[in-house]
C-alpha cells in the first residue's frame, strides 16, 4: 500500500481569533482562543482522513507541548518513526486568525528542529511512497543541512512534493535547489509563487516561469478561484482548475488540507487535473470550518463533489 511519509515539523499551534491585528505597541482582545497540535499534522491528517497510510518521521520533544504532539499523531493513527528527544520540547505557533480569515503565524522552534542525518536514516521506503518535504523544515538548519543532502538518495519510484510554505524567500537557495530539483510537485500559494517568480505580472505568468524551471509539476493555490496546474503534459500551458464558492470562516489549514488529499488521490492512481479538483473541493470544506485541522473525510468529500458535478 502507498503512503504519505513526511519530514515536516509538527508542532502545537495557539490559535486565536481576533477582530484584526493590533497596531504595534496596541493590544486586542481574542474573541476565542485554543491550543492544538498543527503544522505539518495537519497535512497528514488530511492524506489520512482521504484513507491514505501516514508516516510521521520528522522529530518531536518532550515536555508539555511534545505531549500535546505526541497524543495528536496518536490519535490521526500515523505512524510515528522517530522515539523523540528527551531533552528539549516541542515548538510553537502563535495564530492570529483575522475577521478576513486571514492567519498571521509567530513560531517558536523547539524539538522539531533537531532532525538530522541519524533520523533521516530511519526512513525505509516503498516504491509507490510519497515523501512530503516542507519549506518549514527547511527553515531549521539542522534539517536544512539534512534533508538537502539526503534528499538525493530518496529512490526515484517515491514520489517527491514539496511545498516551499510562506518562508519560501528566506530560505537558503542552496538548501531549495536540491529538494524543488528532486520534486516531483511543487505546490505553493499564489503570494509563494509570486516571491518565486519576481517580476511577473500576474499569476499565471508566475506560474509559467515556475514551471520553465521546475522539473515536475507545478501548483499554485489561488484560493476560491481554484490552483493553476502546470505540467509537461498540458502543452497549452498552465491551467486553472477552478475552485467552490463557500462561506469561509477560516483559512488556516487550507493549503495543508489541499496538500494531503491531493497526495492521497495521485496515490488511489487519480489524473493529475482530477487530484486537483479533490483537493480544491477538500480545500473549500476545510475554509469552512474553524481551527486548523479541519480536511474533510472521504466520505465527505465524495459527497462533496457529487453535489458539485464539473
Amino acid at each position: 500500500m502507498p503512503r504519505l511519509v513526511s519530514v515536516g515539523n509538527v508542532i502545537v499551534d495557539i490559535v486565536m481569533r481576533v477582530g484584526a491585528l493590533p497596531d504595534p505597541g496596541g493590544d486586542v482582545i481574542a474573541s476565542s482562543s485554543e491550543i492544538t497540535a498543527g503544522g505539518g499534522l495537519n497535512t497528514m491528517v488530511a492524506a489520512r482522513r482521504d484513507g491514505l497510510e501516514v508516516v510521521f518521521a520528522g522529530q518531536y520533544g518532550t515536555g508539555p507541548f511534545g505531549d500535546v504532539v505526541r497524543r495528536a499523531l496518536v490519535d490521526a493513527a500515523v505512524e510515528v518513526l522517530q522515539p523523540g528527544l528527551p531533552d528539549q520540547d516541542s515548538g510553537y505557533c502563535v495564530a492570529l486568525v483575522d475577521a478576513s480569515t486571514e492567519r498571521t503565524f509567530v513560531t517558536s522552534v523547539g524539538a522539531e528542529g533537531r532532525l538530522g542525518p541519524a533520523e533521516l536514516a530511519r526512513v525505509a521506503f516503498r516504491e509507490d511512497d510519497t515523501l512530503f518535504v516542507s519549506g518549514y523544515g527547511l527553515a531549521h538548519p539542522v534539517n536544512a543541512r539534512a534533508i538537502a543532502d539526503w534528499i538525493g538518495s530518496v529512490p526515484a519510484s517515491v514520489r517527491v512534493v514539496f511545498d516551499p510554505s510562506p518562508l519560501v524567500d528566506t530560505l537558503d537557495p542552496q538548501v531549495v535547489a536540491p529538494v524543488a530539483a528532486r520534486a516531483d510537485v511543487v505546490s505553493t500559494n499564489a503570494r509563494e509563487a509570486r516571491l518565486m517568480s519576481p517580476g511577473s505580472a500576474d499569476l499565471r505568468q508566475a506560474v509559467a516561469a515556475m514551471a520553465a524551471v521546475a522539473p515536475g509539476t507545478v501548483l499554485v493555490r489561488d484560493g476560491a478561484a481554484g490552483c493553476w496546474v502546470a505540467d509537461p503534459s498540458l502543452p497549452e500551458g498552465p491551467v486553472l482548475v477552478p475552485g467552490f464558492t463557500v462561506e469561509a470562516v477560516d483559512t488556516n489549514g487550507a493549503g495543508d488540507a489541499h496538500g494531503g488529499v491531493l497526495v492521497a488521490a495521485l496515490s488511489r492512481g487519480a489524473t493529475l487535473l482530477d487530484a486537483v479538483r479533490r483537493a480544491n473541493a477538500a480545500a473549500a470544506i476545510a475554509v469552512s470550518r474553524r481551527g486548523p485541522a479541519t480536511a474533510p473525510t472521504r466520505a465527505e468529500t465524495d459527497a462533496f463533489l457529487a453535489a458539485h458535478p464539473a
